[in-house]
């Protein structure tokens, strides 16, 4: 066993760990980036880069078959083949890999290969070498699929969303366990592909975290699609009848499908790493971390394995302020009240902050304005697919938006103002004084502060 004295050893080169490994490099400390998959992490491979891909072509079938009678007659035949073609021509796992692994060496850094482990305060374990980082080690080692403890599922064939973004051709049938954000995505997405989809979900709804008005509208647009929604009911055994997964559930009744997808969640990678070397719980959900990303005496930790939100957009926001601490410099804590998250369906559900639900839950005093996208100019003139709903949630002694929903076509792109509006505290009398453009999506919220009242 070697040991070889560094200024700082980053855990997983995901989107956080790249970035935060990369600046460091950059701001001259010699970086040891630790990586035991692919430099990009989940996002670029199997997670918000392919999934989006793919969801983009199933979109434009069902806006193609939404122009018949509308503006005119279009014949569609569902076909993955193509954009899962593109996906591995233009963003294949090596090309990527090595670029990212490039680009990071190329700013002083050195890449590792291998599963890391810590090895006491300040040391991480690579195989037979041990780092010893003078400044930080910083954890990134992100999330995993939980695999729920069903019983006959751990010895039945399933998908992740690795397997389910590696397709190449759309399943005839497929069960999805899970009605939370990835699942919904893929579970239209495959059905606007030609599958016959079924979506188990165990909580009341869809969409559980978002707006029940949001879940809604969802839920119809995936009936829509042919996709039957099973909500508020557990799957308590799952089986193998020749090519078919067969799902029973709670009520008795059973589902089946080809293949059977398992997107009931993600789990921090907390456990493999030995935390209890440095005095950590090893049986934690999460990396614990304060406002600055500090985890530790000289331990610091970024994205999905802080459980504050499993999002890209996440772990770049705490890499730039786990930087900025590492080089001691001067720099906002973490603020996550602005922060904003989509579920990429059609429509899309974008929401930033609270909802109704955890503001009151949160003792905060409460008024909301909902407004539907349909009855919007815009939403009329767009027509088929211009569904949704703008709901904003204030805090009436304060004055401000606690909590915005924005559920409709390119809702996550409307949602960008209303995040604004939550982050930077904006009185809802000045949002009520802004001159909304017309006709566009966006002019709804306007509809919603009109509903939210004096």
């Amino acid at each position: 066993m070697s040991e070889q004295q560094v200024d700082a050893v980053v855990i997983g080169m995901g989107p956080g760990g790249e970035e935060v490994a990369g600046r460091l490099a950059e701001a001259g400390l010699t970086v040891v980036g630790v990586e035991s998959e692919l430099v990009g992490g989940e996002c670029p491979y199997w997670g918000c880069v392919p999934s989006k891909m793919m969801i983009r072509g199933s979109t434009l079938i069902a806006e193609a078959r939404r122009a018949d009678g509308y503006a005119g007659s279009a014949s569609v035949t569902p076909d993955l083949a193509p954009v899962a073609k593109r996906i591995r021509a233009e963003a294949t796992d090596d090309w990527d890999d090595k670029v990212a692994a490039d680009r990071f060496e190329g700013k002083g850094g050195r890449l590792v290969r291998g599963a890391a482990v810590l090895d006491g305060p300040g040391r991480v374990r690579v195989g037979e070498d041990v780092f010893v980082a003078s400044r930080a080690v910083v954890v990134a080692s992100g999330s995993a699929p939980v695999v729920p403890p069903i019983d006959g599922l751990a010895d039945s064939a399933y998908w992740t969303n690795r397997e389910a973004i590696s397709a190449t051709t759309a399943p005839r049938s497929m069960v999805v366990l899970g009605g939370g954000a990835i699942g919904v995505e893929l579970a239209q997405m495959f059905a606007r592909y030609g599958s016959e989809v079924t979506v188990v979900e165990a909580m009341d709804r869809i969409l559980a975290p978002e707006e029940p008005e949001a879940s809604e509208v969802v839920a119809a647009s995936l009936v829509e699609d042919g996709v039957t929604v099973r909500a508020g009911v557990k799957a308590v055994h799952v089986s193998r009848d020749g090519d078919e997964a067969v799902v029973r559930l709670e009520d008795g009744t059973s589902v089946r499908g080809v293949e059977l997808l398992v997107s009931v969640g993600r789990r921090a990678r907390v456990k493999e790493l030995a935390v209890d070397s440095v005095g950590l719980d090893p049986d934690a959900k999460a990396l614990e971390v304060d406002e600055r990303m500090r985890a530790g005496e000289g331990l610091w930790g970024v994205g999905d394995v802080t459980g504050v939100g499993a999002f890209t957009h996440m772990a770049m926001y705490q890499a730039g302020i786990a930087v900025a601490d590492i080089l001691g410099k001067d720099g906002e804590p973490a603020d996550y009240r602005g922060l904003a998250r989509v579920t990429f369906t059609d429509p899309e559900v974008g929401s930033v902050g609270m909802t109704e639900k955890a503001a009151r839950e949160k003792g905060v005093s409460v008024r909301t304005g909902v407004a539907q996208v349909s009855s919007s100019a815009r939403g009329w003139i767009h027509g088929p697919g211009g569904v949704g709903v703008i709901k904003l949630v204030e805090d009436t002694d304060a004055g401000v938006l606690v909590g915005a929903t924005s559920c409709g076509p390119w809702g996550g792109e409307v949602l960008s103002m209303l995040t604004l509006a939550v982050h930077a505290k904006v009185p809802v009398s000045t949002l009520r004084t802004m001159i909304y453009a017309y006709p566009t999506f966006h002019r709804g919220v306007l509809d919603a502060l009109s509903d939210l009242g004096a």
